[in-house]
């Protein structure tokens, strides 16, 4: 693998990081996003530090001999332990398990890279090795036990992963389970290649020579797993944001006959600024559903409880189940109401009517109002009482503002 196979991931994290720094700044007490956080920036260290030129160069600042080696090994046990933490969290559960489990994990990881810092510096590393000094030095002491203690931490985190990532997709369904088995593939990488690194290291213990295992083909099998892995923690954050953002849209398009139907009666000339149509499509529902509530408040005089009876009585008679039955209902009693605040273009009603006595359609959130606004498009009961509304009689107008 030459450099670039290292530097276009890297670089890929830090375009990802740039584009949640907003986020995170926004939300930093989210544990979640912040283990998010922590994951990419770690990922791309370790593809930027594990490069050889990186190495190379770090070494030439430093001054010192492949201190590149703990550097990176380093980094990989904190990634490692990023990536626990990042799945208890998102798995969520009791707080305080949450915490207990988070602060084990990274005290543990923590041990190890201190351990890992003092072993190499109590071993000696004079040759500098930009790829193979695993194997180079599996025979020096203590460089030797602190390349047994990286790959052991390794191996435990991948199979740590892949068991809590299987279990929790028992657990789930959709798009969650199918980036947790991504996740659970991408992490069981981690076995072979530590397989790989450990028969190397074995065979230079017993005067073999293993080294391609170590040098080519397990660094292939990492840069593979780690990628496979993104994708499976991505696939369910990309998903949900965009089943979200269908499901806004479906509901501002839901709300749109209901909307319309109140348009007329609506106060909107007294709002000084109105959404643009670029706008986020949350504030737009959220101004379509202040508008129905403005234009119900509008109607609230001419709501008649008469009209809603016999509406629900229509419904229940046509199979409608009593929730879709109260909802066309409501719909009927709406664009009855409608129709008679069109009648009275003076508003002698609302001037004159004890509001409070008048009934109310059940809109108690933007569910109830998609299917009342579904019902005004949809029920042949609310068509009917489209067509049989009229003016209200000058005797029943005198009536209703006694």
């Amino acid at each position: 693998m030459d450099g670039s196979s290292y530097y276009i991931p890297a670089v890929a994290m830090a375009v990802v990081l740039v584009v949640k720094t907003p986020a995170l700044l926004r939300n930093w007490r989210d544990p979640l996003l912040r283990s998010v956080y922590v994951l990419l920036a770690l990922a791309g260290l370790v593809f930027c530090f594990a490069a050889p030129p990186t190495i190379a160069e770090v070494n030439r600042v430093t001054g010192i001999t492949n201190v590149s080696a703990p550097l990176v090994y380093v980094l990989l046990s904190a990634f490692s332990a990023s990536c626990l933490v990042l799945i208890v969290n998102w798995r969520g559960g009791p707080p305080e398990v949450t915490r207990r489990l988070t602060r084990r994990w990274i005290a543990g990881y923590g041990a190890v890279s201190v351990a890992i810092v003092v072993l190499f510096a109590l071993g000696d590393t004079p040759v500098e090795r930009l790829r193979d000094l695993d194997t180079y030095y599996a025979n020096t002491p203590f460089i030797r036990e602190m390349i047994v203690l990286y790959l052991i931490a390794f191996s435990v985190a991948g199979v740590a992963m892949v068991v809590m990532c299987w279990r929790w997709a028992l657990q789930v369904h959709g798009w969650l389970r199918a980036g947790l088995l991504i996740i659970a593939v991408g992490f069981l990488s981690n076995v072979p290649y530590s397989a790989m690194k450990f028969t190397a290291v074995v065979a230079r213990w017993n005067g073999g020579n293993l080294d391609d295992l170590s040098t080519y083909l397990a660094p292939l099998l990492a840069s593979a797993g780690a990628q496979i892995s993104a994708v499976g923690f991505c696939l369910p954050l990309a998903c949900q944001r965009i089943g979200d953002s269908w499901t806004t849209w479906s509901t501002y398009r839901r709300l749109g006959p209901l909307w319309r139907e109140l348009k007329p009666v609506a106060d909107q000339g007294e709002r000084a600024v109105r959404m643009s149509w670029w706008s986020p499509v949350q504030l737009q529902v959220t101004q379509r559903e202040s508008d129905i509530h403005d234009g119900m408040l509008t109607l609230h005089p001419y709501f008649d409880s008469t009209v809603r009876s016999r509406a629900y009585d229509a419904a229940v008679a046509s199979g409608s189940a009593p929730d879709q039955a109260r909802a066309e209902a409501d719909a009927a009693m709406v664009t009855a109401a409608v129709r008679a605040r069109a009648a009275d273009p003076e508003g002698r009603v609302i001037g004159s009517a004890k509001t409070g006595a008048a009934p109310t359609p059940s809109t108690d959130g933007p569910r109830d109002l998609v299917r009342l606004s579904l019902a005004l498009r949809q029920s042949s009961v609310v068509a009917a009482a489209r067509e049989h509304a009229a003016p209200l009689p000058e005797s029943d107008f005198h009536e209703r503002t006694r």
